[in-house]
């Protein structure tokens, strides 16, 4: 741990440099997190491909044979439309998993407060690896139920990684910012599980952005998870390319996004030792 709490820098480039800083801690962490969270249950990791699942399997009685939903006008199958659902489903829990932990990261950790040595931005990168772990548990299902339907892979699943890579930045600039602002807010950790609970019907998960009327089309669009499970789709499903250029603004305006949460959190940091 080589910098110290007192260190504040709000330097872009220190977003980057507190991760090659910190590995070892945050890999760490990171583990101990995984660990901790299925320790004396009788399955343990198990558990990480349950819930999915079970989640999944609600959804798709809800939305698929209780209201019939489609995605386009051609008959594709259940096990179709489960796919379908699963890989935007994939990313949702993702990004609402960051955000709904975000806000209690420093009350959860007041003893790292405390600490002078210890770097408090890490904090966000713990959320993070955890929230990846159950992402690739995810996409691991995603493949064996390829393969049992299609019983092949669109070689355009390599591209996954430039999906995270464009996802974190954004998710990272929230995580600071609610980090902070739930430190000195209490509410906010609830305004964040109403916000996402909203966001999942928001975003085209169980149904595609052509089903949406003309007139609030724009606004779906403008959710910032539908490029994300859009392109998530056409790579792990239909085997399209990316769209490269809405990937490219994506990933500026996520950097933008983190570099503002990670200023707004460096800015306010003093402060929370005096309202914990």
């Amino acid at each position: 741990m080589r910098k110290s709490n007192q260190n504040c820098s709000t330097s872009p480039k220190f977003i980057i440099q507190s991760i090659f800083n910190h590995h070892e801690l945050i890999w760490r962490m990171i583990k101990q997190e995984i660990i901790s969270r299925y320790r004396g249950s009788v399955f343990g990791l198990f558990w990480s491909f349950v819930n999915p699942l079970v989640m999944l399997l609600v959804y798709l009685f809800v939305f698929n044979i209780v209201l019939k939903t489609r995605f386009n006008e051609n008959s594709e199958t259940k096990a179709e439309y489960a796919l379908l659902v699963f890989a935007g489903f994939t990313v949702f829990i993702f990004f609402s998993e960051i955000i709904n932990r975000s806000p209690s990261l420093i009350l959860s950790n007041v003893n790292f407060v405390k600490k002078l040595v210890f770097p408090l931005e890490i904090l966000t990168y713990i959320v993070t690896g955890t929230a990846l772990f159950q992402i690739l548990v995810n996409i691991i299902i995603l493949l064996i139920a390829n393969l049992l339907i299609y019983k092949s892979l669109p070689w355009t699943l390599v591209f996954f990684p430039v999906i995270l890579l464009v996802l974190i930045p954004f998710c990272l600039g929230f995580s600071w910012m609610l980090a902070s602002l739930g430190t000195f807010i209490r509410d906010v950790g609830h305004v964040a599980v109403v916000s996402t609970q909203i966001l999942m019907f928001m975003t085209p998960i169980f149904y595609p952005v052509d089903a949406i009327p003309e007139g609030f089309r724009y606004y779906i669009k403008l959710n910032p998870l539908t490029l994300i499970v859009s392109e998530m789709r056409s790579i792990a499903i239909y085997g399209n390319l990316p769209n490269w250029y809405s990937l490219l603004i994506y990933g500026i305006c996520g950097w933008l996004i983190a570099w503002i949460g990670f200023f707004w959190f460096q800015k306010t940091r003093n402060g929370f030792s005096n309202v914990l």
